[in-house]
């Protein structure tokens, strides 16, 4: 039995078996760090509507282009999995290197998400490595959860690169549980970051590269 396949369920089938809802209160902090330069750059609010890239849940249908009605938005609980998630490809932090910034903000509204942590995933005929395996696989399941779920504000799913940590993936429908301006915001050149970067790339074995 194939463990993460590459075609999902039904919108139907999926609508039928209904989701398992992990809530997360409004008022919690979260962390994100995005880039203000390179091919698309972002805000620290932005919903990226330029896709699917090479992102686990992107939920824009290929081949890549811009897709107004369809945008997504990575964060998690920790500056250290943002890092492991952000530069997992080169295993390198780079902080010039298209202008990444560091942002922690504040949701406005309460967050009902797919929970793709626990027993859901396998219910729904894949399992846990949806959270690990091919992304393009990942990113087809992500466009079923969209238009089956259409209540759900994104994804509740564990950290390939960072232990099992915590992440969300918010669709474009939780854009009014952002606020107006984060709590912090930052080039993650600050060098009042240095320290705090210095221990989390120590503890994924990654580089930091100025």
């Amino acid at each position: 039995m194939v463990k993460l396949p590459h075609n999902p369920p039904s919108i139907a089938e999926l609508g039928a078996l209904g989701p398992d809802i992990h809530h997360r209160p409004s008022g919690e902090d979260f962390i994100r760090i995005f880039r203000q330069g390179g091919s698309h750059p972002v805000a620290w609010n932005s919903f990226r509507h330029f896709g699917p890239t090479n992102a686990r849940f992107d939920h824009q249908e290929p081949p890549p282009g811009t897709a107004p009605d369809r945008g997504i938005y990575y964060a998690a609980k920790s500056l250290t999995t943002c890092l492991a998630e952000t530069f997992q490809d080169t295993r390198v932090i780079n902080l010039s290197r298209h202008a990444p910034w560091l942002a922690v903000f504040e949701t406005t509204r309460d967050l009902e998400l797919l929970d793709l942590t626990g027993s859901w995933p396998t219910r729904a005929g894949a399992s846990m490595k949806i959270n690990t395996g091919p992304r393009h696989v990942s990113r087809a399941w992500s466009r079923q959860f969209h238009s089956a779920f259409p209540t759900i504000d994104g994804l509740y799913y564990s950290s390939s690169m960072h232990a099992n940590e915590p992440c969300i993936a918010l669709y474009e429908r939780a854009a009014d549980a952002l606020p107006r301006a984060p709590l912090f915001c930052r080039p993650l050149s600050d060098p009042t970051l240095l320290s705090d970067l210095k221990e989390s790339a120590r503890s994924i074995g990654y580089h930091l590269l100025p």
